[in-house]
This record gives C-alpha cells, structure tokens and sequence, in this order.
C-alpha cells in the first residue's frame, strides 16, 4: 500500500488512484474498521456455549434484530469517535482527497451504514454455527484471518486481476465491508458505478440478514427438538 501511494506521489495512479485517492483510501479503512467491527465479536458463540441463548428465545423481538440494533449503536459512536479523529489527524498530515460530487458524501453514509449490516450478518452466521459445532473458536479465527484481506483492508482490491476482483464484488459480500464506502467516498468510478457499487451492497446485506434469520429458526427449531 505505502509503495502504491508512493507510485501515485511520484505523478502516477496505481490501480485507477492517485495519491490523494490512495491516502485517503488507507485512512477512510483503518477509521472504519471500528466501525464495521470485522472482528471481536463472539457475544451469540459464548451465549450459545452457556446455554444463555435460551434466555434471547423467550424475548418479544427476534434474536437477530435484538443482536443488531446495538450492532448499529455501536456502530454510530465509533463513526463519532473512532473514525472522525484519525481523519482529521490524516487530514493535518496529508492530501486527501475531497469529493466533488454533491452525492458523494450521503451515499457513503449510506454504503457505511450498509457495510456495518452486512459486517453483522457474516458475524452472525460465523457465530451461530456454534448451534452446531458447539465451539464455534475455529471458524471465528478462519474469519478473523480472512476477513480484512477480503474486505480491502490490507490492500486496495483494484489491485488485483480484473477477474478476480469482480469475482469477490459478484461473488461475495467481502468487499462491501469496507472497499466499496472507501471507493464511493474516493469516486474512484464514475456515478453511475457509484451508484451501483451500493445497490449491490445493498442486495448482499438484505440476503444476509434473511440468511440470518433462517439459519436463527433452523437452531431454534434444533434447541426443541433437543430439550433445549
């Protein structure tokens, strides 16, 4: 990555970025990362191993909106204190770049918001398999390892061959975790890919959440018929 945004100082662009574009790229990832939240969260695997899951079935709201709603509270206040600071500080030391589209800056919100949904969806589903396995610990570390390399994290995923990296945008809901708001915010496409880039984030974060719930009924349906 240091040597890409160097490329693009030196008057180049590496994938489609140029300097500006690059910095704010690395800046805009690691302020979301909290936001996001690829990782940290075991709360439904520990709850599952204890048994204190029945206590969420006996709940008027559905587990997988009680799990969300303080998904997104915490989302909110890392947007507020864990990603504004480190921009600004990125802002003082370095040329980043500035939106010229009117649209940009709510359509971010919005890819922001729809990341934090499909983050919660994966991490859900990566915990629930403890309905099953009991001791969800091997899957949860596969996750942790593959998740910020999927998600853009580590590098731009423009970056790789042009088949693969829209294999993983078709594919697989990775790159909406934190490669497309950081590409929407960057317009690193035009608007109407913009636009689109979202609409797709849109599509995998509903499919997750629905996944969610089915995989939710599917263990709760398995707890009955155990006794549980």
């Amino acid at each position: 990555m240091l040597l890409a945004v160097a490329a693009g100082a030196a008057g180049g662009r590496a994938a489609g970025y140029d300097a500006e574009q690059l910095a704010t790229f690395v800046w805009v990832g690691q302020g979301l990362l909290t936001v996001v939240s690829l990782w940290g969260w075991t709360e439904l695997a520990d709850r599952i191993r204890s048994g204190d899951v029945a206590a969420d079935l006996l709940r008027p709201v559905h587990p997988v909106i009680g799990y969300l709603a303080p998904d997104l509270g915490r989302a909110a206040h890392a947007m507020i204190f864990r990603f504004l600071p480190p921009l600004t500080v990125g802002a003082l030391f370095f040329d980043l770049y500035a939106p010229s589209r009117w649209f940009t800056v709510p359509l971010f919100a919005l890819s922001v918001l729809l990341a934090v949904i499909g983050s919660f969806g994966l991490r859900f589903l990566v915990n629930a398999t403890a309905y099953w396995l009991h001791d969800a610990r091997g899957l949860i570390t596969l996750w942790v390892l593959s998740a910020g390399v999927l998600a853009g994290l580590y590098f731009p995923l423009r970056f790789l061959p042009d088949w693969l990296a829209v294999t993983l945008w078709v594919g697989t809901p990775f790159p909406g975790l934190l490669q497309t708001p950081a590409d929407v915010l960057v317009e690193r496409d035009p608007a109407p890919v913009q636009a689109a880039l979202v609409a797709l984030q849109a599509l995998w974060a509903a499919a997750l959440l629905g996944l969610a719930a089915v995989v939710q009924r599917r263990a709760e349906k398995r707890l009955v018929a155990q006794g549980g």
